[in-house]
């Protein structure tokens, strides 16, 4: 008998996961970014035997555990990233998966919304952007000392900013003054490197703290070869879906499910020739979430 969460989280896509997952077919799913339980929540009353929750992001394991609470006994959370994903399973004996796997590739409300993160301009703190926050550099740590063209080719090719060479200037002249340790300095000093006259209807610094966010947490570093990973996992029958909220990710994740297709070792079925895409009324409740695509696969045999 299952019990209401002390904790309310809404996932993204979550009616769609569940469509193409299908987890009332029984049998082990890993969640292999779990945030806060919100997805995992779904597959086990959809009828997942089992949940394997993967996080690195231990404050939203803290989430998950109290939004996961009824079902203790069918879910393990792991503090781990998503591509120490054969890791995970071989200390657990786990060989293949037989129900399926999912991940959520964006950053989460709990993570843009929590104090002292670092990951939104809307509030002035310290610069941090770390989903891990007990390993590795800081967004300010990296600041600190990276090179102006290195800093460019950061902003660049993760924010996909024509404006990366110019704010990286700016960057490095500001820094020369005082260093940049909160997310106020940081969104001021963009804002004054982008010509006022290109300003859009977005902030100046979204594709900077973007590009910065993903530079701190490697967040493309491995995905194709976790992808692969993932893959030679699962049981004939077993599906994946994978949601991403950015063009870089998501070129990523269709690139290798074509090759897949093509692939012995890796045979799948793609069941979404096009992406699925949040409903008008999820991206409503949630505008977050109107950049989400979700795309899924079938192992063969």
């Amino acid at each position: 008998m299952t019990q209401s969460p002390m904790v309310t989280h809404e996932p993204v896509m979550a009616a769609e996961v569940v469509t193409v997952l299908d987890p009332a077919r029984g049998g082990l799913f890993v969640d292999c970014t779990v945030g806060g339980g919100g997805h995992a929540r779904a597959l086990l009353e959809g009828g997942a035997d089992r949940v394997l929750g993967l996080d690195r992001d231990g404050e939203a394991l803290a989430v998950a555990a109290q939004t996961l609470t009824g079902w203790t006994d069918r879910v393990e959370l792991v503090h781990t990233d998503f591509r120490n994903l054969d890791a995970a399973l071989a200390e657990r004996g786990i060989g293949d998966i037989d129900g399926g796997a999912l991940a959520d590739l964006g950053i989460s409300s709990l993570q843009l919304d929590g104090a002292g993160r670092g990951f939104s301009f809307r509030r002035d703190e310290p610069l941090d952007m770390r989903m891990d926050r007990s390993t590795g550099p800081t967004a300010a740590d990296l600041l600190r000392d990276t090179p102006e063209s290195e800093l460019a080719d950061v902003i660049h090719q993760y924010g996909e900013d024509r404006y990366a060479r110019r704010i990286s200037r700016g960057l490095v002249a500001t820094r020369a003054r005082a260093p940049l340790t909160s997310t106020g300095q940081l969104a001021d000093a963009v804002r004054r490197a982008v010509p006022h006259r290109s300003r859009q209807r977005i902030h100046p610094a979204t594709r900077t703290f973007q590009a910065l966010r993903i530079w701190v947490n490697r967040e493309l570093d491995g995905l194709d070869a976790w992808l692969l990973a993932l893959c030679r996992r699962l049981r004939s029958g077993a599906r994946l879906a994978v949601i991403t909220f950015h063009s870089l990710e998501d070129r990523i994740v269709k690139r290798a499910l074509r090759r897949f297709e093509r692939e012995a070792d890796t045979a799948v079925r793609v069941l979404t020739r096009r992406p699925l895409r949040p409903s008008e009324g999820e991206v409503a409740r949630n505008p977050r979430a109107r950049s989400a695509k979700l795309r899924a696969a079938e192992r063969l045999a």
